[in-house]
This record gives C-alpha cells, sequence and structure tokens, in this order.
C-alpha cells in the first residue's frame, strides 16, 4: 500500500521548489560573478576602477593608468581579469572612449608571439573572432615578439616596442 504525501506538505514542497527555480535566483546566480566587481569598490574600497564600461555581456575597467605591455598583462592579472581584446565593432570603438589628449593608444590582448600563431590569437590561446588591423597590419617584419595597441582611430597596431606607455584596459 502506497502512503500518500499530505496536502499541505505537498503544497509547501511545490512552493520551496518553485522558490528554487526562481528567474529572480537564476539572475542573481548567472550575473554573480559580473557585479562582483562593481560592488567590490563598496566592500573593498582599495579596489576602485576611474572608467567602467559595459558593452552587451562583457565590462571593460581601468584606472586610465599607462604603462608597458607586461606592466598591463600584470595588472589585469593581480586583478583576476584579462586584457581588453575587443570582440566586435562597438567595443573595437568604444575603448577609445579612454583616452586622454597626450597618448591615444592602448593595449589589447592579442598574443604577442609570432610564432604561436602570427598574431591571430588571444593571450589564452582561443582564435581571434574579430580583428581590426590598420594598414600594413600586422607588421610581418617582426620575427619574435610583437605586442597590440589599439590606436586613436581604433584599428589595431603591432609594435616591437612592447615598453611603449600606453592605457591599461581590462575585461571582464
Amino acid at each position: 500500500m502506497q502512503t500518500k504525501t499530505p496536502k499541505t506538505n505537498q503544497k509547501t514542497y511545490n512552493q520551496k521548489l518553485a522558490r528554487l527555480k526562481s528567474p529572480k535566483l537564476i539572475f542573481i546566480s548567472l550575473y554573480f560573478n559580473k557585479y562582483i566587481l562593481l560592488l567590490a569598490p563598496f566592500f573593498f574600497p582599495a579596489i576602485n576602477f576611474d572608467f567602467v564600461r559595459k558593452v552587451g555581456q562583457k565590462y571593460f575597467v581601468s584606472n586610465k593608468e599607462r604603462g608597458s605591455f607586461s606592466k598591463a598583462e600584470d595588472f589585469c592579472s593581480q586583478r583576476g581579469l584579462e586584457l581588453a581584446l575587443p570582440q566586435n565593432e562597438e567595443e573595437n570603438s568604444m575603448l577609445t572612449q579612454l583616452y586622454g589628449e597626450d597618448d591615444k593608444r592602448a593595449w589589447i590582448g592579442v598574443n604577442n608571439k609570432k610564432a604561436e600563431g602570427d598574431f591571430k590569437f588571444d593571450m589564452k590561446k582561443r582564435p581571434l573572432t574579430f580583428i581590426k588591423w590598420g594598414q600594413g597590419q600586422p607588421d610581418r617584419s617582426i620575427q619574435e615578439t610583437g605586442c597590440t595597441l589599439l590606436t586613436e582611430n581604433a584599428v589595431w597596431q603591432v609594435t616591437r616596442e612592447c615598453s611603449l606607455y600606453a592605457y591599461i584596459i581590462c575585461q571582464l
């Protein structure tokens, strides 16, 4: 003989189950990681950014600092972020909004070792899905290492001079 669950217990169970499947909870869990970056200044005052922009599902952040390519990589990775890499025209042109009057270039996360893909991969060796190389780019004369800049004209340029000071922009 089967025992039946009393209707009150079944109703309570269904209500709890419905709350677990609530769109609000799913939304919170899906976007928790992205919002933690934006909420971080309230909980950790030392983490703050002068520039925060959202494009689609991606956030770009910067302290409007400039530095070498290696400093840019370190800056982003120390914060659990990646060096900015536009995935479409909207992201690409938005990044140029950061520029000041004196220098209008920013480092972007294109793999800097020619032997690892001739500038066709990102820093994690994933194929680039969007490119916006300037005329004559990527510079095929660069034999080993070259770092990629987003220029004031919103085009990409590889340079041998990875120690140049350019804006540091990270993405989440």
